[in-house]
C-alpha cells in the first residue's frame, strides 16, 4: 500500500472475495468477519438480492442531478419512514453516516435557534463538522456514569436545558468503542426535559440501526420517538448510502423557512434502490428477530467466559453489538488478542483505551461461526490465565 494515505492502523491483509460472513485472501485462506466491514454489511458480503438491485439500477440510471426527482427516492423514503415509525414524515438520502448526523444537527439549529446541543460524553457522532468537533461553545457533553445504576437524579441539574436546542442520542456508546447502554429512565427523563423547553430529539442510528441491537433501531429500547433519525451503515449493506428521516412537523418548518441543503449524491437512484431492497430483505426474512436470537446465544457464551476467567472484566451487548472488556494491568491486551485472532482467521474490533474487544457481525452469520470464535477465545484466555 505504497500510495494509500495512512490515516489509521492498517493490517497486512489481502482480501479478494467475500461471501456472507466469510472473507478470503489471495492465498485462499478463509476468515470470519465479526466486524461486518465497518459494521455495515448487516446482511453479509455479496448478498445476491443486493447485488441484483445494484446491477439492475446500474443498467438504468445510477445518478441524477438533485433537481430531478426519481420514483425510487419516494419509494425508499416510504420504506425508511415506515421502519422508524413516522409514516407521515419526510426523508432525504445522503452518502455517509457522518453527513446524516451533521444534517440533523443543522436542522435542529435552524428550527430552534438555541446555542447548545446535548449529547452523552462518550458518543461518537461524526467524522467532521460540528458533530465531529463538539466544541464547548456549541455542545454540552453529559457524563451519565454517575446515573448509571439509579433513576433520574440530581446529576441532571447540571444540564442547562433552557439553552439546549436538541438532544443527539447515540443509543449505546457504540461508535467510540465502549458499547455501553445508558439507563432507560434516564434517557426518557432527558428527552422529556429537552422537549419541555422547546428542543428536539435526534437519534444517531448509524451504528445501532438496522437490527444491530436486536430491534430495528436502538432508540426503540427506550420507548421514545425521536423527531429526527439518522441512518447509515447497514442501510446500504456496504454501499455508501445514508438517510435522515424526520417528523412531518419538522419537515414543514424547514420547507416553510426556506432551508436549503444540496449534496452531489443526494437521493441518487442507486443508493435509494439499494436502501429499499435492504429494508425489504429485512422485513421478508425477519432478520431483526433472527439476529437478536443469535445475539442472545453470542452474549451467553461471552458471559460464560466472564465467569470463567478473572482476566475478563465484563461481557455486555445487545443483539449483535457486543463487547468483551478485560481488566487493565493484568497482562492481557485486547490489541494483541485482536492480532492473534486475525492470524487464526477472525476479524474482530478492538478499543485499546478500554482494553475491549468488540463484535458486530452480520445478522446472517451462522451459529457455528460464533461457536468457533467462542472456543478460540476460551483457549486464548486459558493460555493467558
Amino acid at each position: 500500500m505504497d500510495h494509500i494515505l495512512k490515516c489509521h492502523e492498517i493490517f497486512k491483509t489481502d482480501f479478494v472475495h467475500g461471501q456472507n460472513c466469510h472473507l478470503y485472501d489471495s492465498q485462499g485462506k478463509k476468515y470470519v468477519d465479526f466486524e461486518s466491514g465497518i459494521w455495515c454489511t448487516a446482511l453479509g458480503h455479496n448478498h445476491p438480492r443486493v447485488n441484483q438491485a445494484i446491477e439492475t439500477q446500474l443498467k438504468n440510471v445510477a445518478h441524477l442531478g438533485t433537481r430531478y426527482p426519481n420514483v425510487l427516492a419516494e419509494e425508499a423514503a416510504r420504506s425508511v419512514l415506515g421502519a422508524v415509525g413516522i409514516d407521515d414524515g419526510k426523508c432525504t438520502f445522503l452518502s455517509s453516516g457522518s453527513e446524516a448526523v451533521e444534517l440533523g444537527v443543522q436542522i435542529i439549529r435552524r428550527i430552534t435557534g438555541k446555542p447548545l446541543l446535548l449529547t452523552f460524553q462518550n458518543s461518537y457522532l461524526a467524522g467532521y463538522g460540528s458533530a465531529g468537533q463538539k466544541r464547548p461553545d456549541e455542545w454540552f457533553l453529559f457524563d451519565w456514569g454517575a446515573c448509571e445504576s439509579v433513576d433520574p437524579c440530581d446529576c441532571l441539574d447540571v444540564i442547562p436545558f433552557e439553552r439546549i436546542g436538541g438532544f443527539i442520542f447515540e443509543p449505546g456508546g457504540s461508535g467510540i468503542g465502549f458499547v455501553r447502554f445508558p439507563p432507560k429512565q434516564l434517557v426518557q427523563e432527558i428527552v422529556k426535559r429537552v422537549k419541555q423547553t422547546g428542543g428536539l430529539v435526534a437519534a444517531n442510528e448509524i451504528t445501532t440501526g438496522m437490527g444491530r441491537t436486536g430491534k430495528w433501531f436502538g432508540f426503540q429500547h427506550y420507548d421514545i420517538q425521536p423527531d429526527i433519525v439518522s441512518l447509515g451503515k447497514g442501510l446500504g449493506n456496504g454501499y455508501p448510502v445514508s438517510a435522515v428521516a424526520m417528523r412531518a412537523e419538522v419537515a414543514r418548518k424547514l420547507e416553510n423557512d426556506g432551508f436549503r441543503y444540496v449534496q452531489s449524491h443526494q437521493n441518487d437512484p442507486m443508493g435509494c434502490s439499494i436502501a429499499k431492497e435492504v429494508i425489504a430483505i429485512f422485513r421478508e426474512e425477519d432478520w431483526v428477530a433472527r439476529g437478536d436470537a443469535k445475539g442472545k446465544y453470542f452474549i451467553a457464551g461471552l458471559k460464560q467466559l466472564e465467569k470463567k476467567y478473572h482476566l475478563v472484566k465484563e461481557a455486555r451487548g445487545r443483539g449483535m453489538e457486543l463487547a468483551l472488556e478485560f481488566h487493565p494491568g493484568k497482562g492481557f491486551s485486547a490489541t494483541s488478542a485482536c492480532q492473534a485472532l486475525l492470524e487464526d482467521g477472525f476479524l474482530v474490533g478492538y478499543y485499546p483505551a478500554g482494553n475491549i474487544l468488540r463484535f458486530d457481525p452480520a445478522l446472517t452469520i451462522e451459529q457455528e461461526d460464533i461457536t468457533h470464535l467462542l472456543e478460540c477465545l476460551d483457549a486464548m484466555l486459558q493460555t493467558a490465565n
